[in-house]
């Protein structure tokens, strides 16, 4: 009699842990589960245990600790982003009114009778101020575009019009660049889905680059997908192809021109990016036998 009700005790006992395991293992699942619910949908509440679990209530509670710190991190470093965005666009819009100052000074001095000697100090200036106006005209864009302000006026437009219109507006700085451009455009109009503003400063900074790297020529090209988009290709031959960090190239910290030769905070093809995205679009970057190819994907009009 006495093993028998030792037994039934035992039985009743391992019953109990059994149970109390599995109501541990249902509090850790369920931890599990809101952590994972936090991290991929950021939501902004408490993990829930059955309390009557001392130790699993101790560890949701240093959890929910830790979480509200995570928050609390995360609240101060958006905050901390958009006070340095804030303060990015608030210093480059107040540099461009002298600097547009400090241009037209420079244009007057042109007019002056000056020795070979001032004139080559002069043009240094030129130079060293368009640069300068470049690079702060980026930082102010990026700022603006990044804030995520402004709205995006779609409309209907003829792409191949657009574009030749946009290569005989540039037809002088391609000349004198001495650039010869080959068009690919099919016997066909095409029509797209953008915001002609916006589209205007995407290919201003896709030409912006082919000004500053392409030698001899560059290609665009235009082809229709079968996926309602229209893929526009520009290409241009590159002298060092292996010192292009393809998977890079479009970080608003890249920059191919290491030595800063030429003008710009390298932010231009960020933004082409940023501008791109703006329009529910996409832009690639890949090298086909030492050619820079940019491939822009715009929607089709219907």
């Amino acid at each position: 009699m006495m093993k028998i009700c030792i037994i039934i005790i035992l039985a009743i006992i391992c019953l109990v842990l059994i149970i109390r395991l599995l109501v541990i293992r249902a509090n850790l699942d369920s931890i599990v589960k809101e952590l994972r619910k936090t991290r991929k949908e950021d939501y902004n509440r408490q993990l829930r245990v059955d309390l009557s679990s001392g130790s699993v209530a101790r560890v949701a509670s240093e959890i929910n600790k830790n979480l509200d710190y995570q928050k609390e991190l995360k609240l101060e470093s958006d905050r901390s982003r958009r006070q340095l965005k804030q303060s990015v666009s608030d210093i480059a819009h107040d540099l461009r009114t002298p600097l547009t100052v400090v241009k037209g000074n420079l244009q007057m001095l042109e007019k002056e009778d000056l020795s070979e000697k001032g004139k080559q100090y002069l043009e240094v200036s030129r130079k060293k101020a368009d640069m300068l106006k470049e690079m702060v005209d980026e930082f102010f864009e990026m700022s603006v575009l990044e804030s995520d302000v402004g709205d995006v006026t779609f409309e209907s437009i003829d792409l191949i019009s657009f574009i030749t219109d946009f290569l005989i507006e540039n037809e002088a700085l391609i000349r004198e660049k001495g650039l010869e451009p080959e068009v690919d455009f099919p016997d066909k109009t095409i029509r797209i889905m953008a915001d002609r503003e916006i589209l205007s400063r995407v290919f201003g900074n896709l030409f912006n680059n082919i000004l500053k790297y392409a030698r001899d020529s560059f290609t665009i090209g235009i082809e229709e997908g079968e996926d309602s988009a229209v893929y526009v290709r520009i290409s241009n031959h590159v002298d060092s192809p292996d010192e292009i960090d393809i998977s890079h190239i479009f970080d608003r910290t890249y920059r191919a021109d290491k030595a800063r030769s030429v003008g710009g905070a390298g932010l231009g093809l960020y933004i082409t990016k940023l501008l791109v995205e703006k329009q529910k679009g996409r832009v690639e970057a890949e090298i086909i036998d030492d050619n820079l190819v940019f491939t822009v994907k715009l929607n089709k009009s219907e």
